[in-house]
């Protein structure tokens, strides 16, 4: 049984992120596993501000709802990231998530991989829906996500399901109409 923790960054809150979410979550529970959805939409985290306090074993000094998080983190096995497609990434609140992952890094006189610090082990994956299905909707995303997540931190991919087509974004959500919500809840079941 993992402890996964899904990180929702935005969208409507019966929109197509939400729901590709949730199937996500059914299939993962239907499997065994512990599954907490952290939406940010509903608390504040705010993005990084560079100032290094955590480098000298201070708590991060900004006030928001991050710190909270900082036990969960630290004990899933898997973080799932869900967004929706923002101006051909994803949301700035997955970003200014991503981000504090800063102030939990720990000092690592030999680093692997040339990085300045370690971060704790973990698995991750990635859902983003999108209106728009080019073979270039997702790239910028895929690409943050690989470098930042995978290559920097030192994340392990555990898959993507990039849910591209789903409806006119000024319109009501359509990934029901896809084939991504089974896709979802069988990636869910195998995770």
């Amino acid at each position: 049984m993992k402890n996964i923790l899904v990180v929702q960054g935005g969208g409507r809150p019966k929109g197509n992120t939400a729901q590709l979410t949730n199937a996500f979550v059914r299939g993962a529970e239907e499997a065994g596993h512990h599954v907490e959805i952290i939406s940010l939409t509903k608390i504040e985290v705010k993005g990084c501000l560079g100032c290094n306090a955590c480098r000298y074993g201070k708590p991060c000094v900004i006030k928001d709802d991050f710190n909270e998080l900082v036990p969960k983190i630290k004990a899933a096995d898997l973080i799932v990231f869900a967004s929706p497609l923002y101006f051909w990434t994803i949301s700035s609140r997955i970003k200014a998530f991503i981000e504090r992952f800063y102030c939990i890094a720990e000092e690592d006189p030999n680093p692997p991989l040339g990085r300045y610090e370690s971060y704790p082990v973990k698995d991750c994956a990635l859902l983003m829906t999108a209106a728009d299905n080019f073979f270039w909707t997702f790239a910028q995303a895929v690409s943050y996500y690989q470098f930042a997540l995978i290559d920097y931190i030192g994340f392990s991919d555990k898959g993507k399901i990039l849910a591209g087509g789903c409806g006119d974004t000024n319109g009501n959500p359509q990934i029901d109409k896809t084939n991504y919500l089974t896709e979802a809840y069988e990636f869910g079941k195998r995770i």
